[in-house]
């Protein structure tokens, strides 16, 4: 009998453990998130049921499982932060999140994870925000699945839609982002995944990152963003099949690189920006397999560039291949595809038999004199073009490809 009734006993010690599932409803004993999360213990879940529930400042202090079932309402009617996340084992999935308060001293977000681990922030609708997600110093974690979309009009009283600060080890996939500051933003933050993101419509930066090492970016879209994408003082960081397209303004481009170094950049699509790449203080860059298609300068190469490799791109109908402000090079241009090439292949080996000269005469002029781009259709401009390839005195003369191929190329 004693044995039995400690069996019973140690059979209620466990099930007072279980994990168990707590309604936040309108009707409900519980009608609010911030009600369901101070009732619940460690590692339950909560299911808000469809409806709007006005809370803003509500703390995810335990291990919990937050669902939102057919996208429930949280309206923080711009009175600050709406979700902030403080403990490890965090997953909240499927709510639509509204208002979030604007302030000028402090960067309130939809939904905010702070100093944690193994979080996940999925299927989310971010709507009327300041700053969407904001990761911060916090690791492990997957942002998957969210749509976030801003009414920013000016840097200055708009956020970011997600953020990354002092964080680490996180996935950031399948996000859409659309009309905030930068879409996708990362200061600090190291092996991180950054892929299949959309992120277009931005008012500054489509994605942005700084001082942060080690990360993939990957089969993302970065398109009709204000500035384009900017990627400054990192290194080993690995670009892959991504698309920056329609990035147009005097200070816009596809991407600019300041301080990278050690980095690759392949099968990247550079189509229809102001300028491609533009390229400062960076070097041992390997860029393979990109085109470059329809842009102004497909390449702007500024000081302190040095054994880089330029190998098997394609450059398509660029205004300007490759724009250098200097005589000095240190970089390889072999093996790529030059539209503008009028080189012939007599030995039909699918190699032109003259190296390519990318660098042209009037790219160099332009750099120093902008109003001179009204010549570009001038046939004066292909005579000095013309004599600079002959006989290199303002350009690099020992930039060439040797090898420049015939076709273009397919991978």
């Amino acid at each position: 009998m004693k044995h039995i009734f400690i069996f019973v006993i140690a059979i209620l010690m466990a099930n007072s453990t279980i994990a168990q599932t707590i309604e936040v409803c309108k009707t409900c004993p519980i009608s609010t998130l911030t009600d369901g999360i101070l009732q619940a213990k460690d590692f339950d879940t909560i299911i808000v049921k469809q409806g709007t529930y006005k809370e803003y400042d509500i703390v995810v202090d335990k291990p919990l499982t937050i669902i939102g079932e057919k996208y429930p309402v949280i309206d923080g009617e711009l009175k600050g932060e709406i979700i902030t996340i403080t403990s490890d084992n965090v997953t909240v999935d499927g709510l639509f999140i509204i208002n979030v308060g604007t302030s000028y001293t402090e960067d309130y977000a939809a939904i905010r994870v702070r100093r944690s681990k193994n979080f996940v922030i999925q299927n989310l609708v971010l709507e009327k925000l300041f700053f969407g997600i904001y990761i911060e110093k916090s690791r492990d974690g997957k942002v998957f699945h969210n749509k976030i979309i801003g009414d920013a009009v000016e840097e200055y009283n708009s956020g970011n839609g997600i953020q990354l600060w002092y964080s680490k080890n996180v996935q950031i996939e399948h996000n859409f982002v659309q009309h905030v500051r930068d879409g996708i933003y990362l200061e600090f933050s190291d092996d991180c995944l950054i892929k299949n993101n959309v992120s277009t419509l931005n008012v500054r930066y489509g994605l942005h990152f700084m001082f942060s090492n080690d990360d993939t970016y990957q089969d993302n879209t970065f398109e009709n963003n204000g500035a384009g994408v900017a990627v400054m003082f990192s290194k080993r960081i690995k670009m892959y099949n991504n698309i920056f397209k329609e990035n147009w303004g005097t200070a816009s481009y596809g991407m600019l690189l300041k301080e990278i170094n050690d980095a690759e950049i392949v099968g990247n699509t550079f189509e229809d920006n102001t300028i491609g790449i533009n390229i400062e203080g960076s070097n041992r860059i390997n860029y393979k397999h990109n085109n470059f298609k329809n842009n102004g300068w497909a390449i702007k190469v500024k000081g302190a560039c040095y054994t880089n490799n330029f190998t098997e791109n394609n450059f398509l109908y660029n205004s300007f291949d490759i724009a250098y402000n200097s005589k000095v090079n240190d970089n390889i241009f072999d093996n790529n595809y030059w539209s503008s090439y009028t080189g012939y292949d007599l030995d039909k080996d699918g190699i032109g038999d003259v190296p390519y000269r990318p660098v042209k005469l009037f790219s160099y002029i332009v750099n120093r004199t902008p109003e001179t781009i009204i010549l570009l259709r001038s046939m004066f401009i292909d005579i000095i073009d013309f004599s600079e390839k002959v006989s290199p005195v303002f350009t690099p003369d020992d930039l060439l490809d040797n090898n420049p191929q015939i076709k273009k190329l397919t991978w």
